[in-house]
């Protein structure tokens, strides 16, 4: 009898258990192509996603990349076609082995706060870069206008201007 009125027990505490899942997002996002940039053969996505604080997740998603490196990531101000152009903002880093990169975006690297439909509006591009100096910096992996710019299709990695060297 103690053993059933236990398991009632459970059950009911089990049933006043909420198992809800709260999203930070509106559902609301943007999705952009990346080309590959260079003889390496590596495309994938850029995923803006709206949060529900008005700010935003950028996702990048790349293929054809693997190994131990991280791969910077830059939002350049302009399309891809613009050579030295100003980086609005660093992103996370793109971890090879799995070809992922996360940043929550809610200012630029000027320290200017930015929305998600500002920054969807921005007209700017996000380069992959191989490394974050030396001569692997202008490498560009992968690239893709973002914004205003998307409109602007550069025609391959011959499209694509080189970044500022530091």
């Amino acid at each position: 009898m103690k053993i059933i009125i236990a398991l009632s027990g459970l059950l009911f505490l089990a049933g006043c258990q909420k198992n809800e899942v709260v999203s930070e997002f509106t559902g609301t996002q943007a999705t952009y192509a990346l080309v590959a940039g260079s003889a390496y053969n590596i495309s994938g996505t850029a995923t803006f996603k709206e949060r529900k604080d008005g700010t935003s997740t950028v996702l990048i998603s790349l293929t054809g990349t693997d190994g131990n490196a991280q791969f910077p990531v830059h939002l350049h101000l302009g399309d891809l076609s613009v050579a030295d152009a100003d980086v609005a903002l660093l992103l996370s880093p793109v971890v090879a082995v799995n070809g992922k990169s996360e940043t929550i975006v809610s200012q630029l690297a000027n320290e200017t706060k930015i929305t998600y439909k500002e920054l969807i509006q921005l007209a700017a591009c996000v380069k992959i870069h191989l490394a974050e100096s030396g001569a692997g910096r202008s490498v560009i992996l992968a690239a893709g206008n973002i914004g205003a710019s998307s409109t602007n299709l550069a025609s391959g990695r011959l499209g694509i201007g080189l970044c500022k060297s530091n």
